[in-house]
């Protein structure tokens, strides 16, 4: 069994357990440059790299200058590799299991504050299509508010927005159906805003995109210029022009807004809990770092649960006897 045959093997079974196309890439770019690498080292068998050659690689990426969570991500991959090898009974042991992962230093979330999202629909514009028919223009007017507001009222990812199709709204119940990571489905709820911008763009905006499209309606909620689905590079195609519109910094994208959404929703006191199932987190410490990005959550909760927390002069203290 050579490494190349292991490889596409694991990445089967990578497939057949319903990962991502975005996982299987990145897994087979980071175990078919370890083999190659290996392939360039005399008398090494990729069965039985021995430790000082692991230590070897490690050196090799740092030399790359790629960050620790990049190399974490390469060491995740190479570790479910061999483990998956050894199962299969083409290695003996894992060699990776005696060498340490580097420790990732915690980065905290970037987080718009409420008047900057506001900002960014404000770069939208708002076209009014009460005299003469409505432009293409004025339709993706339509489309981005609708983009915005459904992103930051149901904190959804940038491929959530993508995939999301008609069949998944209900905007009598106000909630989208999306596909999340590892093919989870979940519920989504939409506000007030977001769904007046949604029921805007629904009845003028799309029905105007879809006008000029020759090809079959794919049934996307959020169609592009020519009338076709609107993509991952498209959305951050115009999330990127409408924070720069807005006199924000380059980066913001949906995920900024998924961010803040989380962030937003702590501050005004909902539980962490319901946070982590709003966002389909697996894991409750996935969710937990908005905490740490939430000051105010955090100084509001400790004054109303602290004895010695407020002034002694507070006049919401009882007068004394």
């Amino acid at each position: 069994m050579t490494g190349a045959e292991a490889l596409d093997h694991y990445l089967r079974a990578i497939v057949a357990r319903d990962g991502s196309a975005h996982t299987v890439r990145a897994y087979r770019t980071a175990v078919e440059q370890f083999l190659s690498w290996l392939a360039d080292q005399p008398t090494v068998d990729w069965k039985r790299p021995g430790r000082l050659v692991l230590r070897a690689y490690l050196g090799e990426l740092d030399g790359r200058g790629l960050a620790r969570t990049s190399v974490s991500s390469r060491l995740g991959a190479l570790r479910g590799f061999y483990r998956h090898a050894l199962r299969e009974g083409w290695v003996e042991g894992d060699p990776w299991n005696a060498v340490s992962t580097p420790r990732q230093g915690r980065r905290l979330p970037k987080v718009l504050a409420v008047d900057d999202v506001e900002a960014v629909l404000d770069a939208v514009g708002s076209s009014r299509a009460d005299s003469g028919p409505l432009s293409v223009a004025a339709a993706l007017e339509l489309r981005d508010r609708a983009i915005v507001e459904a992103a930051y009222a149901a904190g959804l990812r940038i491929s959530e927005l993508a995939g999301a199709t008609l069949a998944d709204l209900d905007l009598r119940r106000g909630e989208l159906r999306v596909v999340g990571k590892g093919n989870k489905e979940r519920l989504t709820l939409l506000g007030a805003p977001a769904l007046d911008a949604m029921g805007a763009y629904l009845e003028l905006g799309r029905p105007r995109l879809r006008s000029g499209a020759r090809d079959e309606d794919s049934g996307a909620v959020f169609l592009n210029a020519a009338g076709g689905s609107l993509g991952v590079r498209g959305l951050r195609y115009r999330f990127d022009r409408l924070a720069r519109r807005a006199g924000l910094p380059r980066g913001i994208s949906p995920h900024t807004l998924r961010h803040s959404f989380a962030s937003h929703l702590l501050d005004g006191g909902a539980d962490l809990r319901v946070v982590q199932e709003l966002l389909g987190h697996a894991s409750l410490a996935t969710t937990q770092i908005y905490t740490h990005v939430s000051p105010s959550r955090l100084r509001s909760a400790y004054q109303a649960a602290h004895p010695r927390a407020r002034s002694t002069s507070d006049p919401s203290d009882p007068p004394l006897p």
